[in-house]
């Protein structure tokens, strides 16, 4: 059913001007570089106090050992290092960490998914995910998941959970506590040494190792770059994002078949065109088409979205993205992390430039709220000036992964030009540090940083993981959480 001008007109009036708030993370805006609707009282906060007034935990410090400046009162831990750390058969972790979802495990463990980044052959790379055997999808690919379990005692072991995928990037948790691991890579076989086709999602149970046995491709979500992955527990919806470009990616919706329950193993129980596939077409409150999420802005921007139908999900012949004409569907730049949260999907759009028919900017978050079919603006990022400056406080640009924080609004990493940080978004709308990247993996003269990537709260609130992606790096970041005020 479509999503009628008259009814976003109507439920727009509801929510207030067109401003829809959804939880924990109202409208979230950034200082300075935001590209906000009330510069001057952001300007006004930046001046009372450069950290915004007791938001976040204030200046970060450097770290002696060179690899994360954090707040005064945390510490990190170390849990994996390619390279380094080695993996229960003996070989050594994997490199090119990304996404990562934590569940609670036997014995009140922690495990943790972790999916490696790893793009074309496997002689391309020093720590490839080990083909152990039973696991392994295209014996060509280099790419997959490990889990990472961390006992009570501190002790850490990390197995095989997926091996022989293709640049296996953000994913999502399902709610019935698997991982669901997505390729953002769409070789097809008899391409760059493949010989499976690749671009698909593949379950991973932390807790069941059987379960991950003869890795099967859920070809129903489509075959594209993907990016990220949710699960609507009400409705039973997945929102999926892809990260192209040429023409721009999608947003997608997928909808089970009628009667479907979901649970462990089941979706291998699905054929390879079960449910709908659709992607997104949205326009203003005044009924305008929409054709780039880039054409937003201001924070509190509502879109309305009806659904289209993708016509080949699995892009025999036509990437899914070029299967529709202008003025079918609204794209968006880098497609990236999403997270489930308030009754939603938190979608990020890392950056806009030349290659987007709209407003350069340097981040968008994104709220989609099934219940009134909308999408919400929460975080706009206005272009990084000096991405090299780590003594710009706010300066942040090019979100990638993204979670929702247990102590209120959004945890983001950063992906971006130069410097790169862990960051943080209150209900109130100012951003904060909470880490910065400190390991040169450049020269002296020519300073390189790698990205941030799988941030993840532990089950029970009290410890932030996150990845830097090269060399490949899991961490542990513990202190003084507290509630961000208002």
């Amino acid at each position: 059913m479509s999503l009628t001008r008259r009814d976003f007109a109507r439920n727009s009036a509801i929510t207030g001007a067109g401003v829809a708030l959804a939880g924990s993370a109202g409208v979230l805006g950034t200082a300075p570089n935001a590209l906000a609707s009330t510069e001057a009282e952001a300007a006004s906060e930046e001046a009372a106090d450069a950290y915004g007034g007791g938001v976040g935990y204030g200046p970060l410090i450097p770290d002696p050992k060179g690899i994360l400046a954090l707040p005064a009162g945390f510490k990190y831990r170390v849990i994996t290092y390619s390279g380094k750390t080695k993996l229960e058969s003996g070989e050594f972790t994997p490199s090119n960490h990304d996404g990562t979802a934590a569940f609670d495990g036997p014995r009140g463990t922690t495990l943790l998914v972790n999916n490696h980044e790893l793009k074309g052959p496997r002689a391309k790379w020093q720590y490839p995910v080990p083909l152990t055997e039973g696991l392994v999808y295209d014996p060509a690919a280099s790419g997959g998941c490990t889990v990472v379990e961390v006992r009570p005692d501190g002790q850490v072991a990390e197995w095989v959970g997926i091996a022989g995928t293709s640049t296996n990037c953000a994913g999502g948790r399902t709610p019935w506590g698997t991982w669901l691991t997505c390729e953002e890579n769409s070789d097809k076989a008899g391409t760059n040494g493949m010989t499976k086709d690749h671009g698909y999602v593949f379950e991973v149970d932390p807790i069941d190792r059987r379960a991950n046995r003869d890795p099967k491709p859920l070809k129903f979500f489509g075959r594209y770059d993907h990016e990220a992955v949710v699960i609507d527990p009400k409705r039973g919806h997945a929102y999926l994002t892809e990260d192209a470009a040429s023409p721009n990616g999608l947003f997608f919706r997928w909808t089970p078949p009628k009667g479907f329950e979901y649970g462990r193993g089941k979706f291998r129980t699905l054929a390879d065109d079960a449910g709908v596939l659709q992607a997104p077409k949205c326009f203003d409150s005044g009924g305008k088409f929409v054709d780039d999420l880039s054409r937003a802005t201001k924070i509190g921007t509502v879109y309305g979205v009806d659904w289209v139908d993708v016509p080949d999900r699995d892009a025999k012949t036509t990437p899914v993205r070029k299967q529709f004409a202008d003025g079918e569907i609204t794209r968006a730049r880098k497609l990236e992390g999403m997270w489930w949260g308030d009754g939603g999907a938190y979608i990020v759009s890392s950056y806009a430039r030349a290659e987007s028919p709209g407003a350069a900017h340097d981040g968008q978050v994104w709220f989609y709220d099934p219940k009134r079919r909308t999408l919400t603006l929460k975080v706009l990022l206005g272009v990084n000036p000096d991405p090299a400056d780590s003594s710009a406080v706010g300066a942040f640009d090019g979100p990638d992964n993204i979670t929702v924080s247990p102590y209120g609004g959004l945890i983001l990493a950063e992906d971006g030009e130069g410097i790169q940080h862990l960051f943080g978004a209150t209900d109130s709308g100012r951003t904060y540090p909470i880490a910065r990247n400190e390991l040169n993996i450049g020269t002296e003269e020519e300073p390189e940083y790698s990205e941030f990537a799988g941030v993840t709260f532990s089950c029970d609130g009290r410890t932030l993981y996150a990845n830097i992606q090269s060399p490949g790096i899991m961490l542990a970041i513990s202190g003084p959480w507290k509630r961000q005020r208002r």
